[in-house]
């Protein structure tokens, strides 16, 4: 779904790539019109079909409370305002930037590019792969982020978000934002595409708002039709040191931070966090 949106954006809603020859305010302005709006869409339709409709009610959903309001641990002491807020300004800003920065390069020659007709297998693979390297910077970052001194200044502002919305993935402090979208680094040594960048950003920014429903599927006449948020990704949410990645890639298993929701893995991770804790104090 979001490899469709992202063929189609490119073709049909973003600047061309000759646009992007020298830096000016109308395609910048237009990327990020673009970019707002399908956050927008993306995101405000989740909200709207969960959390105001209630299409599903409680159907699959991993925790039953409703969002937060009258809470001062959030901005306007209102989750889902605090949110997008933080969603659509700081996360659709450098978002934006990371785009135009990177269509810049790859149309003045300073970045390796390819093309269906130059090598149709690797332009395939390309988006094959991207996913799984997307996971593997994901993972890494997200550990950097749980360090105690990066948790305490920037990555809490994400987990105030225990019970999470739409409008919780992209939810974050601004320096987070800058290391989240950064996975736009793999395209300064990997011939791509600018659709290839586009998948990329949107596989980041619009995949959050799913991955962060807060229901596992969606579904229609009582049947899951779209994969929604994951049990996986939930329980990282609830106990903060496990689960950095996603569990389409074996990282956590690998580097010992899976938790798998019972009760030993938790002991094993409430100790674990008492040790990372313990050598910073």
């Amino acid at each position: 779904l979001l490899l469709l949106v992202a063929v189609a954006a490119w073709y049909f809603l973003y600047p061309g790539l000759e646009q992007a020859r020298t830096f000016a305010v109308g395609w910048i302005l237009q990327t990020w019109v673009v970019n707002m709006g399908l956050m927008l869409a993306v995101a405000g339709s989740l909200h709207w079909y969960f959390y105001i409709r209630r299409g599903q009610g409680k159907k699959l959903k991993f925790d039953h409370r409703d969002m937060a309001k009258g809470n001062r641990t959030f901005a306007f002491r209102n989750q889902v305002h605090d949110n997008m807020f933080w969603s659509l300004g700081s996360g659709v800003f450098f978002w934006t930037a990371f785009q135009v920065l990177t269509l810049w390069a790859m149309a003045n020659g300073y970045l390796p590019t390819t093309s269906f007709a130059d090598n149709p297998i690797w332009f395939l693979a390309f988006f094959v792969l991207m996913p799984i390297w997307s996971a593997f910077h994901f993972y890494w970052i997200h550990r950097l982020l749980h360090v105690p001194f990066f948790y305490r200044h920037f990555h809490c502002l994400h987990h105030r978000n225990v019970n999470v919305g739409p409008w919780s993935g992209a939810s974050m402090h601004p320096v987070e934002h800058l290391l989240y979208f950064s996975s736009v680094i793999i395209h300064l040594v990997a011939a791509s595409h600018p659709v290839h960048v586009i998948y990329n950003l949107h596989y980041q920014a619009l995949g959050a708002a799913m991955s962060h429903t807060g229901y596992e599927d969606l579904l229609i006449k009582d049947k899951r039709r779209l994969e929604l948020g994951t049990f996986y990704h939930q329980l990282h949410h609830r106990f903060f040191e496990c689960n950095y990645g996603n569990q389409e890639m074996p990282w956590d298993r690998w580097f010992g931070t899976f938790h798998d929701g019972s009760d030993e893995a938790t002991r094993v991770i409430r100790e674990r966090k008492q040790r990372m804790h313990a050598r910073v104090s």
